[in-house]
């Protein structure tokens, strides 16, 4: 059995009864997965197969199709930066640079202290701001170098251990 914690067990175990066929469960199982331990390791793709009493490779297939699910660690802040037509001409390629100097970090890398990965993303329906960057779960728009400088220093000022300067 994967080592949960009990609160998401407990989603598991209320989300199934939802669905009228279990393995249509799939996906909300990844998606707790993934909350509590960051990506989808080979072991939670054969634990939640056995829980829907489906073949693995039902699972991987769900895995590998959608790009929000992650097969591997990322750092605990992730930077996604719009790289469709509207941030790409308004300066997102030089912001997704920016934002990769600024934390020492390649493309989906983590970053040297382990606190960032950045990302290339398909469009986040915000064009008329472009460029637009997501960190975590905020929307930031309009964000050129100087900006993602700014808020890359926000990062590391939150990253700091307590009563560090």
């Amino acid at each position: 059995m994967m080592n949960l914690s009990p609160e998401t067990l407990q989603k598991i175990e209320q989300v199934i009864p939802h669905y009228p066929v279990k393995r249509s469960a799939v996906l909300p199982l990844l998606h707790f997965v993934q909350e509590e331990r960051g990506f989808i390791s080979d072991e939670a793709i054969e634990w939640i197969a056995a829980k829907l009493e489906i073949q693995p490779v039902n699972v991987y297939e769900l895995v590998t199709f959608y790009p929000m699910l992650r097969r591997k660690p990322i750092g605990r802040r992730h930077i996604r930066v719009c790289r469709t037509l509207s941030c790409a001409l308004m300066g997102g390629y030089r912001t997704c640079a920016e934002f990769q100097r600024q934390f020492n970090t390649g493309l989906g890398g983590i970053s040297p202290d382990g606190e960032v990965t950045v990302e290339f993303v398909e469009c986040l329906a915000s064009c008329g701001t472009a460029p637009v960057v997501m960190i975590d779960d905020e929307l930031h728009e309009k964000v050129d170098a100087a900006r993602a400088r700014a808020l890359a220093q926000e990062i590391r000022a939150a990253a700091r251990p307590e009563g560090a300067r």
